[in-house]
């Protein structure tokens, strides 16, 4: 599968996401327009695949990305203790809102079952989950010395190609999603594995639901 950069005016977008407010008269507070952004989002989304850096579609093309927006790299004890504090904000913010927080030696692995994320065969994110993205991304540009990858996953029922293209389009929604809250996109890197890659067996609906899932794989920025 080739992976494109992004090609679409994201910043633009961005800003224009940041305009889809509404003012409430019982509040000092604007309030979001989910609607107007859902549809801002989507029309964005369409295009992230692949690193966003524009300038190199690679993981050295990332770093370098990074080290020239002024990013410092981690080293030493300094990675763990990051990432332990990443981990207990994410933790926090995302309690009882169904996404799962795992760790893995450095990594933080978010998993958003596409159940809760996302309608049927739709890759459109539910309204209702907006807030969930935004707490995310709240952590992520707190801990912005780390590097995001969005992974979008299927369950095995359905054409093989059908399901790599939703895993890419619903990853996209995502990560189109967090740019919009603010979240660098030199740090993204968006893909889709389609059913290539289950956590569990695709023989039960258990299992199936859980392979239907979008992830946010978090590892700390050590500048290589």
């Amino acid at each position: 599968m080739t992976l494109k950069t992004l090609t679409l005016g994201v910043g633009a977008a961005a800003l224009i996401v940041a305009g889809c407010t509404t003012t409430d008269p019982y509040r000092s507070q604007p309030i979001r327009n989910n609607t107007g952004t859902g549809a801002i989002v989507g029309a964005v989304a369409g295009g992230l695949l692949g690193y966003l850096t524009n300038t190199s579609d690679s993981e050295e093309g990332r770093t370098n990305a990074l080290i020239g927006a002024g990013v410092g790299a981690l080293a030493g004890a300094a990675v763990g203790n990051y990432m332990d504090r990443q981990q207990r904000a994410m933790e926090q913010e995302l309690s009882g809102t169904g996404v799962g927080v795992a760790r893995e030696g450095d990594t933080l692995i978010l998993r958003m079952p596409s159940d809760v994320t996302f309608a049927t065969a739709s890759s459109t994110i539910d309204g209702r989950f907006y807030a969930v993205l935004d707490d995310v991304a709240q952590v992520l540009n707190t801990y912005d010395q780390s590097v995001v990858d969005v992974v979008g996953h299927a369950d095995s029922r359905g054409e093989a190609a059908y399901n790599q293209t939703l895993s890419e389009q619903r990853a996209s929604s995502v990560a189109g999603y967090l740019i919009s809250r603010g979240v660098m996109r030199e740090r993204l890197y968006v893909a889709g594995r389609g059913e290539m890659a289950p956590i569990a067996s695709n023989d039960t609906d258990q299992g199936r639901a859980m392979n239907r899932r979008v992830e946010i794989v978090i590892r700390p920025f050590t500048g290589r």
